[in-house]
């Protein structure tokens, strides 16, 4: 369980930070459940969603050194886009990587769209809208979730991230 403060990634929202923790009775006659009240850190809303609930996805977000590891690896992924005039099928392939709701998953994402982008692009040609949209809920979800993990501000991530690779010797 949770602590109220404690910092989660939570379903599709990303990170929330738990508010509360109340006790609710569902309906009449229903016994008595526990929920979380949950903030998320990028919307302005509120979720509650009960603490037992495993429906939607929950789990703590990355630690500092978590994050940091993470961030080490850019220079040794091999990043290769993926191709498909098959809308469902491309549709198909960039949710089956937002659904595991791991971080390596969105990091390796967004590398694929942006080496697609870069691939179209010298041939003169656009990425679509489909890669676009996929590629800015992969980088939300990762920025957010690397910005809570290291307390900095997300719109911050994408420097400190080029800093640390930068700051790598090359490795081959």
């Amino acid at each position: 369980m949770y602590q109220i403060g404690a910092l989660l990634f939570y379903g599709e929202t990303g990170v929330c930070r738990v508010a509360d923790i109340q006790v609710r009775s569902p309906g009449r006659g229903e016994p008595e459940r526990s929920y979380y009240v949950l903030e998320p850190l990028y919307q302005s809303c509120t979720i509650t969603t009960p603490v037992d609930s495993n429906k939607v996805f929950m789990r703590p977000i990355l630690t500092r050194e978590e994050a940091n590891a993470l961030i080490d690896r850019i220079p040794q992924i091999k990043a290769q886009g993926f191709y498909s005039r098959a809308l469902r099928e491309l549709t198909g392939h960039y949710q089956a990587a937002l659904k595991t709701h791991d971080c390596q998953a969105y990091l390796e994402l967004t590398m694929s769209i942006y080496a697609k982008k870069q691939d179209l692009e010298a041939h003169k040609r656009k990425v679509g809208a489909l890669d676009q949209r996929f590629m800015k809920r992969a980088e939300d979800l990762l920025f957010g979730e690397l910005a809570a993990a290291l307390d900095i501000p997300r719109e911050e991530v994408p420097g400190y991230i080029a800093r640390r690779v930068e700051g790598q010797a090359p490795s081959d």
